[in-house]
């Protein structure tokens, strides 16, 4: 009988003891910040404590924000509807049965205006879960607080802007990867001058985790998909010692525990090094700054308040691997929508980690411990493998076009679901320790009479908009689409119009296609 064999998800074996671990010569706050990108971490300040948050019209999603941040959010995370997401407005033919559903419907400036009404864009952070129309959904964020009359060089928050990973794992592109990749460059530019503090990308695995890839996956194509967009950034001619201190990532977190923090500590590492080869030499164009999300796949709509112990695990792991930002998910997200309780929960769970259990009071606590180390090591290696083979298939984009990375993340969902209907993979209440009758609870809901609301908005703001207006912003904006002009100004000109984010979107159709 052969002995069992201890492997975390993504297959790394797990020794019976570990004696050698990498030499603790690293300082937090200096290269390749394996311990942190701050001297003193959480000493000096917490992590933004965020939680997603967006549905149905941009006034119910408002109620929603200045709950949370009644109750001590320090930053707010906005989720957009599918057809927002995909450049759709919601009178489209493509919107029917989608509007308000997975987030907030956003048509026009008038929405956000709404979304934001009563909160000031300069006293807090935003990010905004948004990829194929991410620039239309800034250039409003922008327009709104130059109304506010907000300092543009003080705006602080983040859109997501990953398209690449749409195309490996999520869905929700709308052009072909080479104008997709040439907007976000133009994205990086804009920013770059009018809006410096914006975090211009999310490089983002969690989408690819949420996929069914392992970490070790999650890990290799999100630094691959990081490389690319470097290289996109300086073959437009951008600094990287500039752009690069504006890129952040969002990482996904699971259920084990050690494997997430050796993750989240090899990803700096790896990072540090990767900009190091592209030329960066200012300490803050290295360094991984992350957000964190916890595992929406991993919450299970059996027995769901298990969840609330599945979120508190990954949230401890999130910290203690060093996150800059972290979400927790509601108990219930596997059912619906958060309810408020379920969210409250969520938030709670965050502050009960930075007040009372301690683990803020040091750097970087499990610095030391052999398997942390060896695993953190191993997590690299691992990694490292799949990032020379993308790198021989001449990088992500390539990569992803050929299938690889999509080819990748397939298999490893499918041994992932075996393992699971096998048993040899325990999820409590899913496949062991099940009830037979599950107590039904409060479940949120969207109303859906909402695409009606939104569609007389939208008949409205077309009625009492100057069309000449809005006709030679769009004009403008082909005209800058078709030849090399940054669309980002034009985009601006044209939400500030009140041009809607479906003609918007239909414009950059006319010219660059649909992938």
């Amino acid at each position: 009988m052969s002995e069992k064999k201890f492997t975390t998800s993504s297959g790394i074996v797990i020794k019976d003891v570990y004696r050698e671990a990498a030499p603790m010569n690293e300082e937090p706050g200096a290269f390749p910040f394996t311990r942190g990108i701050q001297k003193d971490m959480y000493r000096g300040r917490l992590w933004t404590m965020r939680q997603y948050a967006g549905f149905s019209t941009a006034e119910a999603s408002n109620k929603r924000y200045h709950y949370l941040l009644a109750q001590g959010t320090t930053g707010l995370s906005v989720a957009f509807d599918l057809p927002t997401q995909i450049g759709y407005d919601s009178d489209h033919e493509m919107a029917d049965g989608e509007v308000g559903k997975v987030g907030v419907a956003i048509d026009s400036l008038k929405d956000m205006e709404l979304l934001f009404d009563g909160i000031s864009l300069e006293k807090i952070t935003t990010s905004m879960t948004i990829n194929a129309t991410a620039s239309i959904l800034l250039a409003m964020y922008i327009a709104l607080a130059r109304k506010q009359g907000a300092d543009l060089s003080q705006l602080s928050g983040t859109i997501q802007n990953d398209i690449l990973k749409e195309y490996a794992a999520r869905g929700t592109y709308i052009y072909p990867p080479k104008p997709s990749m040439r907007i976000i460059t133009d994205i990086f530019e804009y920013c770059a001058k009018e809006v410096p503090k914006w975090n211009t990308i999310s490089i983002s695995g969690y989408h690819i985790r949420e996929a069914g890839s392992t970490a070790v996956q999650e890990l290799a194509f999100t630094l691959a998909n990081g490389k690319a967009y470097l290289k996109a950034a300086m073959d437009k001619g951008l600094d990287i010692n500039v752009f690069a201190k504006r890129l952040s990532f969002f990482f996904n977190c699971h259920n084990n525990f050690f494997e997430e923090i050796a993750k989240f500590r090899a990803a700096r590492r790896m990072w540090a090094g990767i900009t190091r080869d592209c030329g960066a030499t200012d300490s803050k164009a290295q360094m991984l700054r992350f957000h964190t999300q916890t595992g929406g796949s991993t919450l299970t709509a059996q027995q769901p308040l298990n969840n609330v112990v599945r979120v508190a695990n990954q949230a401890m792991a999130a910290v203690l691997g060093g996150t800059q930002s972290l979400h927790t998910n509601g108990y219930d997200e596997a059912l619906s929508l958060p309810t408020e309780s379920a969210a409250r929960i969520a938030l709670r769970t965050q502050q009960i980690i930075a007040h009372e259990s301690g683990v803020t009071d040091t750097v970087d606590p499990l610095a030391g411990s052999y398997f942390v180390e060896t695993l953190t090591n191993d997590m690299e290696a691992a990694a490292k493998v799949y990032l020379d083979k993308i790198d021989a298939m001449g990088g992500a984009v390539n990569a992803i076009e050929q299938g690889y990375i999509q080819e990748q993340i397939a298999e490893a969902a499918y041994q992932y679901q075996t393992e699971v209907e096998k048993g040899d993979r325990v999820i409590v209440g899913v496949n062991k320790y099940v009830q037979d009758q599950e107590a039904s609870g409060e479940v949120f809901a969207v109303d859906e009479s909402i695409r009606l609301v939104q569609m007389e908005k939208l008949k409205k703001l077309r009625a009492e908009r100057d069309q000449a207006a809005v006709d030679k912003a769009l004009s403008d904006l082909a005209s800058a689409a078709r030849g090399e002009a940054n669309l980002m100004p034009h985009i601006v000109v044209a939400v500030e119009a009140y041009a809607t984010l479906g003609e918007v979107s239909d414009t950059l159709r006319s010219i660059f296609g649909e992938y």
